[in-house]
């Protein structure tokens, strides 16, 4: 008998493939084109017009056939709501009652495991647990959808708000020998930081029909339905929210020159030119981007930029010709600048005069998302018939934890 699973994965493992081998052939055609607009500048001082619209449109080409072979290598990584889980019975049970909580607006067995697990906010108006497979499923799903998400620390607490203290100072060490009294060491200075989760909602709305149809994986269908909603909130309030009723972007921190840096604040690099790269070495500021980390933080540093900036990047080549952009090398994984990942957020502003438009550093020290745990549905019949909505919703909060870690590039003068 054949397995259909096994041929449903071998399927989508050749067409990840596919859409890869796209991918490297159309930067092949990117970098063939590129050349010949710089070949054409440095012999007429302007680039032909059709070259440029020729480069624009294989861009276009690359950055769809990256997003396709993303897409697909993600999907084929997707785990099976079905799997197994911590507490089998318990789950099970759990399961079968927010199936009929959510199919036939049965809420009797879903309130009674919730009461006897001395939940909170237990009822119809804070609405009902999803089971922790399909909270597990959302998210990964939105580790795989949201840029920062995948590259900064996340905790995961049962409180509304997160409190850690941060050595400011860093921690006080010191050799000595064996036997020999120890000095007592200074005081280290502390800094309380605060993470308090937000509500961030999505109400997906289903028919009579799909809900009736046992068929139909409903944990499957919700799951769907709200992680894009959920990964593109998420993703513009990590980068530039303000705090109130959402998480505090690292953008929307104060930003002071690099040289003069202080905890609290993010240091810059100023490009030297206002809106702009400078016209000679602009390779240059990008490693001075990243060296003004220090040596623990560029280990694992990551570039966070959106597509215009990238595009700006992608035709930017060192001393010897070679492209500073170069894409990756296997479906899923993110391409390099200057041998550091890059992470495409299109949250991130495009360069424009002052603009903070590029960012480096070890995300997973410096920025912090905290959700807590559990997400909740609540069924309404009654606002948008006949159809059935589901208000879910899920609480997360986010800041920077070590301003030392991240930096910004400052598309000015000074």
């Amino acid at each position: 008998m054949t397995d259909t699973t096994s041929l449903e994965t071998k399927s989508a493992g050749g067409e990840t493939a596919r859409a890869f081998d796209e991918f490297l052939e159309s930067f092949e055609a990117f970098k063939e084109t590129n050349d010949r607009r710089l070949a054409e500048i440095e012999q007429r001082g302007a680039a032909d017009i059709l070259t440029a619209e020729k480069l624009a449109r294989i861009e276009e080409t690359l950055d769809t056939t990256k997003r396709l072979s993303d897409s697909l290598a993600i999907k084929a990584q997707r785990p099976q709501l079905a799997g197994a889980s911590y507490d089998p019975a318990r789950d099970l049970a759990h399961k079968a009652a927010f199936d009929g909580y959510v199919r036939r607006g049965d809420a009797s067995r879903i309130a009674k495991l919730e009461e006897k697990a001395l939940s909170s906010g237990v009822g119809a108006d804070g609405g009902y647990l999803v089971p922790a497979e399909t909270e597990a499923a959302v998210n990964t799903a939105l580790k795989a959808i949201s840029p920062i998400r995948a590259i900064a620390g996340v905790r995961q607490v049962s409180g509304n708000v997160y409190k850690r203290p941060f050595a400011t100072s860093g921690t006080d060490t010191g050799w000595v020998a064996e036997t020999a009294a120890r000095a007592q060491t200074t005081t280290p200075v502390l800094a309380e930081l605060q993470f308090p989760t937000m509500e961030i909602y999505a109400m997906p709305a289903a028919s009579s029909t799909l809900l009736d149809d046992a068929v139909v994986n409903i944990d499957e269908w919700l799951a769907d339905e709200v992680r894009i909603a959920f990964a593109e909130q998420e993703g513009k309030a990590f980068v530039t929210g303000d705090g109130v009723n959402k998480p505090k972007g690292f953008l929307t921190y104060t930003t002071v020159a690099n040289a003069s840096w202080t905890w609290g604040n993010i240091g810059y690099i100023a490009t030297g030119v206002s809106a702009a790269f400078p016209a000679a070495n602009p390779g240059d500021k990008i490693l001075d981007l990243i060296y003004a980390t220090k040596a623990p933080y560029r280990a694992n540093g990551t570039f966070v930029l959106n597509r215009s900036t990238q595009s700006a990047i992608r035709k930017m080549k060192d001393g010897q010709g070679n492209y500073l952009w170069q894409p990756s090398t296997t479906p899923g994984e993110a391409p390099s600048l200057m041998g550091y990942a890059v992470a495409e957020s299109e949250d991130m502003p495009d360069i424009a005069a002052n603009s903070l438009s590029l960012a480096f550093g070890d995300f997973s020290r410096g920025y912090l998302i905290v959700d807590r745990a559990g997400i909740r549905v609540l069924r309404d019949p009654y606002s948008a018939k006949p159809y059935v909505l589901f208000y879910t919703t899920k609480r997360v909060g986010g800041g920077v934890q070590d301003f030392d870690a991240i930096k910004l590039m400052k598309f000015g003068v000074s």
